[in-house]
């Protein structure tokens, strides 16, 4: 029988926040498709099912373009949505994403990133050495998950080191979800003005980064300021999130945490299953090019479908105890770094800057707990685009 959500959900289940919405989990439990309407009247689909998703994200026949997509919650009957802006591939088809995602691969290769972990490894000491100094309570956030990859990314990019804390303030107006649209294009211009000035810095003096390395390509500077603004957002943001509520999680599950601190071959499997049970980023959309038989429905041509990362990594035909944390899970192939040709081209870079940074945390302060009761740590609304904390008060013993 065809099932319907009504609308995308707000928020989470009080008391349960590393879970879907329950609203998601109930649309899974009637099967892997559902009506979902969009905005001004429009049909829509909601996909939750891991193996639907999957196959969305492998199809050419569903489209990424930017000027192609409805939404679920703003209407845009009679507005012309224009394409994405040059270099921000994200929400482009072939061959466009590809001009800019090829000359970027061996940017971000397993090896590349593996030689990276000794940097990454200097940034976090030196982040649990201020900590340590200071002394407990902290937020970890501010002090440790969000500094760490907007260090490695800016370094990655060419940012100066000066600037470094403005840019991080700019990207987290335009991704918290809980910004006025003044304040949001504000933030979104100024960045732009900011990677304008950067590329034009570089073509003038270029450094040992991979902003200077694409200048030989045939890209123009208004190119390289799109592609550089997808890499800060995406390298910045998710990972931050990621650091913040994984370390949540693992507080919040202690047998897990005692388990991977007393093996340290846990951790690449612990940094996957925490990928999988918390997929930050909730979900992508994609609009059908045609006609798409789908799950057993008809997706009709210039229908947007929402695909739910977060119930597909949660999805109890794929995952065995979906909604357990379990370090030692064996079944791999979660859907946090998306798949297909538009899968997260940064997801080797997040990997070393997790397998780093969690348990060096965890070892630096073996007594690390939470300073506040856990329903008072305080998330980022379910609107955002990248769920996570916004702050998360930790103490130790000194």
């Amino acid at each position: 029988m065809e099932h319907t959500i009504n609308a995308l959900p707000t928020a989470r289940q009080p008391g349960c926040p590393f879970d879907p919405p329950k609203e998601l989990l109930e649309a899974r439990e009637h099967g892997p498709i559902s009506r979902l309407p969009f905005a001004g009247g429009r049909e829509g689909w909601l996909i939750t099912g891991y193996d639907l998703v999957r196959s969305v994200l492998a199809d050419p026949r569903f489209s990424s373009r930017k000027e192609l997509m409805s939404h679920p919650t703003i209407d845009v009957t009679g507005m012309e949505i224009p394409p994405a802006p040059p270099g921000e591939f994200l929400m482009m088809d072939e061959p466009q994403h590809s001009r800019y995602r090829k000359p970027l691969v061996g940017k971000f290769t397993v090896r590349r990133m593996r030689l990276l972990t000794e940097r990454v490894e200097q940034i976090a000491a030196e982040h649990l050495d201020a900590m340590e100094k200071a002394g407990p309570p902290t937020d970890l956030v501010t002090a440790f998950a969000k500094p760490i990859p907007a260090i490695v990314i800016c370094e990655l990019l060419g940012v100066p080191y000066e600037d470094r804390g403005r840019f991080q303030e700019q990207i987290d107006t335009f991704l918290s979800g809980e910004t006025s649209d003044e304040d949001l294009i504000a933030a979104y211009t100024a960045t732009q003005q900011y990677l304008a000035e950067l590329v034009a810095a570089k073509r003038a003096n270029p450094t040992d980064d991979v902003l200077s390395d694409l200048l030989d390509s045939d890209l123009t500077d208004e190119e390289l300021r799109g592609m550089a603004l997808i890499l800060l957002s995406a390298g910045f943001d998710t990972t931050a999130n990621m650091l913040g509520l994984g370390t949540f999680a693992l507080l919040q599950n202690p047998a897990q945490l005692a388990a991977l601190r007393a093996d340290p071959a846990l951790t690449e499997p612990a940094v996957e299953e925490l990928l999988r049970y918390l997929s930050v980023l909730k979900g992508f959309f994609r609009t059908a090019l045609e006609d798409v038989e789908l799950g057993g429905q008809t997706i009709k041509a210039g229908t947007t479908v929402a695909l739910s990362y977060n119930t597909a990594n949660r999805d109890p035909e794929r995952f065995t105890d979906p909604h357990v944390l379990d370090l030692r899970r064996q079944e791999g192939g979660h859907l946090a770094f998306g798949h297909g040709i538009h899968q997260c081209l940064g997801q080797q870079l997040a990997r070393v800057e997790m397998r780093v940074a969690l348990p060096a945390l965890l070892n630096r302060f073996p007594t690390l707990r939470l300073a506040v009761p856990a329903e008072e740590v305080a998330l980022r609304p379910e609107i955002a685009d990248i769920y996570g904390v916004k702050s998360l008060p930790v103490t130790w013993d000194v």
